[in-house]
């Protein structure tokens, strides 16, 4: 849940480095005489954007920054198509609903290299982790906004219930998956629709689906990190510790992570708050810990790659240098980030990007979740962001490829194929889709 996928652009039947050639126009970096406007497309509600546009536009005399609201995800997406095509009223700044190497293949993004390099290049800056999502081909389209931190909660009163000790490797889960099945008890829950836990997987074993060397695009499904994924998804569901409930009912699914049946959650930052709000019987009884690690495991990685990070540049923006300028201090100001504060919730917007997010990990965490073991939670949480590692890469075909992975994942967990085929299925299927693209490709 924590990582459910946005469908990406499609349109990407060109090999990606000849589309990057393609996508490096759409503005000149001088500078515009008077103060420039700027337009920040994004569907966020006003309460979060409006102070920090307001702050941006007090503290800055040369570049001004007016939000332009979307309906949602999809209309922002659709609404930024048709301006990069008609070349009128393009946006600068627009919040991301993909995948920036799929939106580069589209022909949506600017080259900002040159403006964003020195900043990308500061360690104090911007966390290293964060920068890959913004890349394509060498290139910069998009201002990191990083990630949020990945970690495990457990209902700890369960666990002391039946004295199930808290799992530190994802070999821990499986057996404490067992021990807990016997008292009808699930350990974790793979809901049929969202294969997010054996991609998160993946990228913790430090692999890869995609590869681009050179001009030639490495497919590795069956890569040592993506079995060794696969092994701990198929000993989850072959045990049958583990409950499919669905998304799609959110009132089903938070009344049943509240019951007691179900103990341990892969979660975030943001999620937290719903949980604090919509938890009634189990408020209190959460403990947050570290997330679960490859026994193998040489040190300790949590995965870093956001879906969805980096503030895009759009092809067709105007003010380039500014827009970029403009997007750094958006994603790593202090002023910007305490600029974000409600007062209802007590929380900032997540500083993703900043390599040290410790002034704002205590509001991060709501007052009642997680009871007793709230203090442990401020560790668990600097710890995953320290840890945090980048290993993906999206190939051109991602979109099809993620929505046949679906329906891959759907049978996996209900036991009609394995994973391992499942996986030897999604090798063959990425390789013949990028051929009948003309992509050139090996695997």
């Amino acid at each position: 849940m924590n990582r459910k996928r946005v469908a990406l652009a499609s349109a990407t039947a060109m090999v990606l480095s000849v589309a990057l050639g393609a996508c490096s126009g759409g503005g000149s970096g001088a500078k515009a005489e008077g103060p420039v406007t700027l337009q920040w497309w994004t569907w966020d509600e006003a309460r979060y954007t409006e102070p920090v546009a307001a702050k941006f536009n007090e503290t800055h005399a040369d570049v001004k920054i007016k939000i332009v609201k979307q309906a949602d995800n999809p209309g922002a997406a659709a609404n930024l198509r048709n301006a990069v095509a008609s070349g009128k009223d393009v946006p600068c700044l627009v919040k991301n609903f993909s995948e920036v190497p799929g939106l580069v293949g589209e022909g949506l993004l600017a080259d900002i290299t040159q403006y964003l390099e020195p900043y990308a290049k500061k360690k104090d800056l911007f966390i290293e982790s964060s920068v890959p999502a913004v890349e394509a081909g060498g290139k910069y389209y998009a201002i990191p906004t990083g990630f949020q931190p990945s970690f495990m909660m457990i209902n700890r009163k369960v666990y002391d219930t039946y004295g199930v000790k808290p799992p530190k490797t994802w070999n821990d889960v499986i057996t404490a998956g067992k021990e807990l099945k016997k008292h009808g008890v699930q350990v974790m829950n793979l809901a049929g629709e969202d294969p997010s836990t054996l991609v998160n997987l993946v990228q913790q074993a430090g692999g890869s689906w995609y590869k681009l060397d050179g001009d030639k695009w490495r497919v590795a499904f069956l890569s040592s990190e993506s079995l060794k994924a696969a092994d701990i998804v198929q000993q989850l569901v072959d045990n049958d510790v583990v409950a499919n409930q669905t998304y799609t009912d959110r009132p089903a699914l938070i009344n049943y992570f509240d019951s007691g049946k179900m103990v341990s959650l892969t979660t975030q930052t943001w999620q937290l708050p719903n949980y604090e709000l919509n938890y009634k019987k189990s408020l209190g009884d959460w403990e947050p810990i570290d997330l679960p690690q490859f026994s193998d495991a040489s040190s300790f990685v949590t995965q870093a790659h956001n879906a969805n990070s980096g503030l895009l540049v759009p092809k067709g923006c105007a003010h380039l240098k500014e827009a970029t300028e403009a997007g750094v201090w958006l994603n790593t100001s202090k002023d910007a980030i305490d600029a974000s504060y409600q007062k209802d919730t007590k929380q900032y917007t997540w500083p993703g990007a900043l390599p040290d997010p410790s002034p704002w990990v205590d509001s991060s965490v709501p007052d009642k979740l997680f009871g007793e073991y709230k203090p442990e939670a401020r560790d668990v949480i600097l710890k995953a962001v320290e840890s945090a590692k980048d290993s993906w890469v999206v190939g051109p075909n991602y979109t099809g490829v993620f929505a046949e992975l679906q329906d891959q994942w759907a049978k996996i967990v209900t036991k009609e194929i394995t994973a391992r085929q499942a996986l030897e299925h999604m090798q063959t299927f990425t390789v013949a889709d990028l051929k009948s693209k003309h992509v050139n490709v090996e695997g």
